[in-house]
Formats: structure tokens, C-alpha cells, sequence
């Protein structure tokens, strides 16, 4: 253990001294003072278990652990960041003979190290080391896709991120999902939300800003998430929105009534899914648009030659579900278009209006659907539902929610964090 009586009896000599000449005169030099001088080089203080002379790279599964060398000195501080200016979580022992990282290091990058010691005097030493990490082990990179392609579209497009491999653990899925950063300009705040093991959805509380520029980036990288799962390189993605479209049909009123930026610019006649084949109720996200589709029964279960089957040729077909729901022209029930629902789930309109709709919307735009006896829009699966889950659950989908709400992990707080 060190003796700190001689820093103590240093100042309390400088601090008499100075008393007795009287205020104003300085007695005692910056050197009287221990921790007034220059650092000394603590090569001699200290050892390393990381590759010596930068001719080996040091094992990214295996901590950083520095020790004191001799009887008297002892570690006071250690700082360890890596060529991104991240931090590594790390703990000193009480005795300030040991210290070593709490967090993993990252793999295949260079880090910069400070040790701060004391010698049995008090005097301050200070040695910076330099190491390079190796490749982690054989094991296939964790990836990340975004979604979806770059490019304009609705504000109500949420982010998708596809993982190559599944994430189970709560502790890993946290430092996955804090490593998956999305930037909005204008700025908008948002959340992850793990759909299951393998994808995540992001939004904003509400839609996303009309003519924005949202750009989704992953330092995974180099990270160790679990054993023998390192992150990969992936791809950023940029994507801009439009104006702010939304078509709100009305079941019950068999009308559609289309909204740019909050303003009405037309309401047109519609009919909607009949008893038996309902159309959902909620927010849906357009998927994408066809202009010419053909529509069989057998694809949504009727059988071929019943009452209810069908094959038609179908245009400008806008779907806003993945099994088979679209707005689109059906010129065959222009007569019960406004009145009353005659459709097997799709939301019809004559083909003026169904080119227009067509022309209006893009990709990301909504489509809300009320008044209807059908069931409520599924929020994962067949389509983009994610509006259709309230903000506070939305959240609580967040693995960094969870976390919050858990013990703090300040190892797994601090991995990815850059100094500020």
C-alpha cells in the first residue's frame, strides 16, 4: 500500500508557509508540489498482456488487463479508445495494482491506451500504449440490410433492418440495436423494434417529415455480440420522402378521400370487402403498384367454381398488403360504388379514379381504412403495420427499453458511446 503522508505533509508545509509571510507572497515553487510535475515515463510501473512492439495483434476475445510492477506503485487511471473514439468500459481494482476491460474489444482495429500511476512519493507517471486487434475467429459475420431500397418515398415508410443470423439475447440485441443509428433531417426522434430474432422495424412516434433525408448506418463492424458472433461490414442507406399522402377510405360511407399535406384533394366513390371477406380496418403502408395484375379467388382460399370464385384481369392495382389487398379499378362494380361493399377484401374504383389514385401515390404512402367490419391491420407480416401500434408499446419493442428498465450494464452502456 502507499504512503500518501508525504503529499499531505507537503502541502501542509506550503500552506503554513504561506500563512506566516502573510497574504501575497508565494513561498513555496510549483516543484514543492508532487502533483505539480511533469509525468514521469511509467514503462518501468506497468505490464500489459497486449502484443509488445506492434509485431503481433492482440486477441479480440480475450481482455485487456494491465498490472502494477514493484511494491510502491500503483494504477490510478486508464483510458482505453479505439481509431472510431470509442470508449472500452474497464475496472481498477481498489489497491490501483490492476485494471482490465469490462467490455469486449473490437475486432481488426487499432486502439490507444492511457495509464495514468504514482510512484510511493505521489509523484504522477504516464505511459500511452498503442495495439492493433487481430480478426475474430472463423465464425460467419453478424450483417445488417437495411430496407428498403434507396430512394423517395412515403412518410410513412418505415426502416427495416434484416440480420443474416438471429440475435436472441437481451444484453446482445442491445448493443445491436445501439449500433444501428438513423439520422433524419429534419430531425425526428425514433425507435427500433424487434419484429423477432432476425429483423427489426424503425420509426418515428408519428409519420416521418415531408421532404426529409433519413439515412440509417451500422457500426457493428468489428464487434463481438455474443460467442463466436462478430459484427460485418454493412451497407448505409439513404432514402428521402415526399409530400405527406394519406387515403383514408370509409367503409361505411363507401368513400375514399385522399389528403396532401393535410389538405383534401379528392374524395372519391368506393366499395369495399363484403360480409364474409371484410376489408381490414387501420393503417396500411403502400407496398408497391402494378399496373396490370390478374386477380384468381384460389389465391386468398376460394375454391375454383364456387359462387364466390373469380379470375379478372385487374388495373392500375396500388397493394397495400402482402396476401393479396389492393385499391384498384374494378369497372364492374361502378354501380354499387358508393353505396354499398360488394369487393372480396380489395378497395374498388372506377378506372378513372383508380389511375389517378395510381398516379398519386408512391411506395411508403398510407392508406387507412375505418368503419370497417373486418379485423384490425396485423402491425408485422402482411405488409407494414406498424402504425397501428401505439407509441408506448412501440417502445417497449426496443431492446434498449428493456435494458432501461433492467439493471444498467455500464460495460455495455459505454462500449459504443464516443466521448462527448
Amino acid at each position: 500500500m502507499n504512503d500518501h503522508s508525504p503529499r499531505i505533509r507537503t502541502v501542509l508545509g506550503c500552506t503554513l508557509l504561506v500563512a506566516a509571510l502573510g497574504a501575497g507572497t508565494v513561498a513555496c515553487g510549483s516543484s514543492g508540489h508532487p502533483l505539480s510535475a511533469a509525468p514521469y515515463d511509467a514503462a518501468g510501473q506497468i505490464s500489459f498482456n497486449g502484443p509488445a512492439g506492434g509485431s503481433k495483434k492482440a486477441d479480440p476475445d480475450k481482455p485487456l488487463e494491465i498490472t502494477a510492477q514493484g511494491e510502491e506503485a500503483r494504477i490510478t487511471d486508464v483510458t482505453a479508445q479505439d481509431a472510431m473514439g470509442r470508449f472500452v468500459a474497464g475496472e481498477l481494482s481498489a489497491d490501483g495494482t490492476r485494471w482490465h476491460t469490462t467490455a469486449p474489444l473490437t475486432a481488426d482495429t487499432r486502439y490507444t491506451v492511457h495509464v495514468s500511476t504514482e510512484d510511493e512519493d505521489g509523484e504522477p507517471g504516464r505511459k500511452v500504449l498503442d495495439f492493433d486487434t487481430g480478426s475474430p475467429g472463423k465464425s460467419k459475420p453478424l450483417k445488417v440490410t437495411f430496407g428498403p431500397q434507396a430512394g423517395e418515398y412515403g412518410v410513412g415508410q418505415p426502416l427495416t433492418a434484416e440480420l443474416n443470423k438471429p440475435v436472441r439475447d437481451e444484453k446482445s440485441r442491445a448493443l445491436v440495436e445501439r449500433s444501428l443509428q438513423v439520422d433524419s433531417k429534419p430531425a425526428v426522434k425514433g425507435s427500433w423494434y424487434w419484429v423477432d430474432s432476425t429483423e427489426l422495424h424503425y420509426r418515428p412516434k408519428s409519420y416521418w417529415p415531408t421532404h426529409a433525408k433519413i439515412t440509417a448506418t451500422s457500426k457493428l463492424e468489428g464487434v463481438k455480440v455474443g460467442d463466436r458472433m462478430w459484427g460485418g461490414r454493412s451497407k448505409p442507406l439513404t432514402i428521402t420522402t415526399g409530400d405527406r399522402i394519406v387515403a383514408v377510405t370509409d367503409a361505411g360511407a363507401h368513400s375514399m378521400t385522399v389528403y396532401r399535406n393535410g389538405e383534401a384533394v379528392n374524395s372519391m366513390p368506393v366499395t369495399t370487402g363484403k360480409a364474409g371477406y371484410e376489408t381490414r380496418n387501420g393503417v396500411k403502408v403502400v407496398l408497391g403498384k402494378e399496373y396490370f395484375v390478374r386477380m384468381r379467388g384460389e389465391t386468398i382460399g376460394i375454391a375454383e367454381g364456387s359462387s364466390d370464385s373469380y379470375n379478372l384481369p385487374v388495373y392500375y392495382a396500388t397493394r397495400v398488403t402482402w396476401s393479396g389487398e389492393y385499391v384498384h379499378a374494378a369497372p364492374w362494380s361502378v354501380g354499387s360504388q358508393g353505396s354499398a361493399n360488394v369487393s372480396h377484401g380489395c378497395t374498388g374504383m372506377s378506372t378513372n379514379n383508380a389511375a389517378w389514385f395510381y398516379d398519386t401515390v408512391r411506395q411508403g404512402d398510407i392508406v387507412k381504412v375505418i368503419n370497417s367490419y373486418g379485423a384490425d391491420m396485423d402491425p408485422f407480416g402482411n405488409g407494414f403495420g406498424d402504425w397501428n401500434v401505439d407509441w408506448k408499446k412501440w417502445k417497449a419493442g426496443s431492446a434498449l427499453t428493456k435494458e432501461a428498465k433492467s439493471k444498467p450494464d455500464p460495460a455495455l452502456q459505454a462500449r459504443l458511446s464516443p466521448e462527448t
